[in-house]
Order: C-alpha cells, then structure tokens, then sequence
C-alpha cells in the first residue's frame, strides 16, 4: 500500500515537471515567432500567385491583340474564347468577354516588366533603372490586385496621379470602393495643394509619406451651420462626428483628444485636436482657426509641435507633424511663415456642409404637405 503511494507520488513529480518543462518563459515568444513565420509565408505565396496572375493577363492580352491586329476578327471571336476557356478551366474565374478586353487594356497599357506605362519607346526598351530619367518612380502594378489596378488604368491618366493612387491603395490599405471615391473626388490634386515645409524639415522618405498622410482642401460635410460659427463649434461638430472625421483624415490615424491639455513650465495649454497616426508613428497636432490663414498662427502651433515632442512621444515615434485649418490662405504668405520653422508644418483649407438657409428651409414642403398633393392626384 505504502509502496504504491509511493510510485503514484513519484509520477505526480514526473508530469508536474514534464508539465512544467512545457511551459518554460520562453515558450510564448517561441510561438510567437513562428506564428509571424507562417503569416509571412502565406501573404509571400499570396503577393506571387498575383504577380503570376498579372503576368499571365499581360501575357494573354498580348496574344489576343497581336492575333487581332493579325486576323482581324472581333467580339464574335471573345465569346467564343470565353465559353471554350470556362469549359475547360471551370475552377478559374475571369475569362469573360469583358475581362478578357481588359486584358488587351492591359498589354497595352504597361511594359512586360509592369513597372511603367508604354508612353514611348523607350519605357519598354530601357530597364526600370533607366526610365527613372523621365519619371521618378516606377508604378507597383504587381503589388496591386487585379481590380485596383483596372479602377486606377481606366479612371487615372495622369502618370503621376496614377503612381499616388497605386501608393496609397497599398500603403493605406485601400479597399476597392474607398479607391473609386478617392478618384471620384480627385484626392491626388488636394493633396498636391497643401502648403508645407516637409521637405525642408524631414528625410526625403518620411517627407513623402507625410505628404501622402494630408490633404487640402478637408471636407467636413457632416458640420452645416445656418448662423454665425467659431472654430470651437467646429471642434465639438468634428467630436460629435469622430468616425466620419477620422474617414476623412484617411488611414491610420486615431483620435487622442480635443482640448487635449498639456503643461510647459507650470503654465497649462490646450491643443484644439492631438491624434496619433500607427501607421507613420507620430502624433499630429491640429490648429482649427475659423479665419483665413495669418502668419501668427504658425508660432502657436511650432510651440506645441515642440512640446509633444518632449512630453508625449516615447521611443520609437517619429517627428510631431503639425496641420494648422483655415477656412482659406493666400499661398505666398503661408509659404513666406513657414520658411524658417524647424518644425514639419502642414497648412489646408478646410470646407464645411453647406446648410439651407433658414428662410429657404421653411418655404419647402412638409411630408404631410406632400402625402396630400400625392393623394389628390
């Protein structure tokens, strides 16, 4: 009895420390990282297979339009494509007439490496190093899906305009809808209007990307005032509405605080509106002013630039990025206060909903008033 009480003891000891040994501190952090080795595998065989997929419609696309410049045949010759691919690829999608269109789009479009348009000569002929000559940059077709990259081909001509869609699709993770309404309300050419002086405050990369982050003019048309406003008004709207205001900022940012308080040498300040954008790492400190832009605003908001710097970032955030909000600026005056700031400083108009006046208001009918015109027909 004692001799088999014993035994089970003694295998109690042997789980708990086998249990124990499975369980050691760095087991966590071990699954972790394997965890982030699988997610790293699956989103590679993801970006190849859509490389593979781009390649294949430029490469089919190329072969229609060649056969078409060849015999001459037309839609008649598509359909007939499309019904024999679907019988005999039924597991693939996208052989339809239209797409298949597309693909001739496509070939047409972009040189065989996908990285720029086929403008001239010599963007096919020269490798990418060599187009840098004329543009820049090269275009990130392969890093864009199929249906992101026919919205931005057939909606986007403008090369550069193009280049800043593909940019943002991937960095701010675009979905196809908010890309559409990007390009409806012609996001690229608010962005190119905003007064600034990142260039001269930041690295060329963190320049760039802040740059992409804000836009000019904003539109608020959740706010609409019949009376008189003040930017406090405009303040209490944005936090009323701080889902539609963060869709508006774009991607990444978050909301920290209006009024947001802050202490420098025993004397308190308040900033109008602090968030925090995860994607750039840095805060933004915004300066809402319900007048046209003048100069003096710029020192208030290097000020707090400044403090946040010293008081809430830690390590591993960049830069305090400052937007001062007028309801309009004159161009050279705000180029002219911010050629000496050291601090990175974005200057945009901002545009609210237009509200019908009150007299207007109420000469329109009420639904009562309408049922009835309605029933008397």
């Amino acid at each position: 009895m004692n001799i088999t009480l014993v035994v089970m003891v003694k295998n109690t000891d042997k789980q708990t420390i086998d249990k124990l040994s499975d369980n050691f501190r760095g087991y966590a952090t071990l699954l972790r990282k394997i965890k982030q080795r699988v997610l790293i595998a699956q989103q590679r065989a993801i970006y190849a297979a859509n490389e593979e997929m781009l390649r294949m419609y430029w490469d089919i696309g190329g072969m229609l339009q060649q056969s078409q410049d060849a015999d001459g045949w037309g839609k008649k010759t598509l359909q007939r494509l499309a019904g024999d691919l679907k019988n005999d690829y039924s597991e693939i999608k996208g052989f339809s007439v239209r797409n298949m269109q597309c693909m001739m789009q496509f070939f047409n479009e972009y040189n065989q490496e996908l990285t720029m348009i086929k403008g001239d000569a010599t963007s096919i002929a020269q490798p990418p190093v060599a187009q840098l000559g004329k543009y820049n940059f090269t275009l990130p077709i392969k890093h864009l899906d199929w249906t992101h990259n026919l919205i931005i081909m057939q909606q986007v001509k403008d090369i550069r305009a193009r280049y800043w869609y593909m940019v943002q699709s991937i960095t701010s993770h675009w979905s196809k809808r908010y890309l559409q309404e990007a390009i409806k309300l012609d996001d690229y050419s608010k962005h190119g209007a905003l007064a600034n002086n990142f260039t001269e405050t930041l690295p060329v990369p963190e320049a760039n990307d802040v740059k992409s982050m804000l836009k000019d003019p904003y539109i608020f048309d959740m706010l609409t005032f019949t009376d008189q406003y003040n930017e406090r008004d405009v303040e209490i709207g944005l936090v009323k509405h701080v889902e539609k205001f963060l869709v508006e900022m774009g991607a990444g940012f978050a909301f920290m605080g209006r009024q947001y308080h802050i202490e420098v040498s025993g004397d308190d300040y308040y900033i109008d509106i602090l968030m925090y954008n995860a994607f750039l790492h840095r805060y933004l400190v915004i300066e809402l002013k319900d007048t046209e832009f003048m100069p003096e605003y710029i020192g208030k908001l290097n000020f707090y630039c400044s403090a946040v710097d010293d008081i809430l970032c830690r390590d591993g955030d960049n830069r305090t990025i400052g937007l001062l909000l007028c309801k309009s600026k004159d161009r050279i005056k705000a180029e002219y206060a911010l050629r000496d700031i050291q601090k990175p400083i974005g200057i945009s108009d901002y545009e609210l909903g237009q509200a019908l006046p009150k007299d207007f208001r109420g000469s329109l009918p009420t639904v009562e008033e309408i049922e009835k015109e309605l029933e008397s027909e």
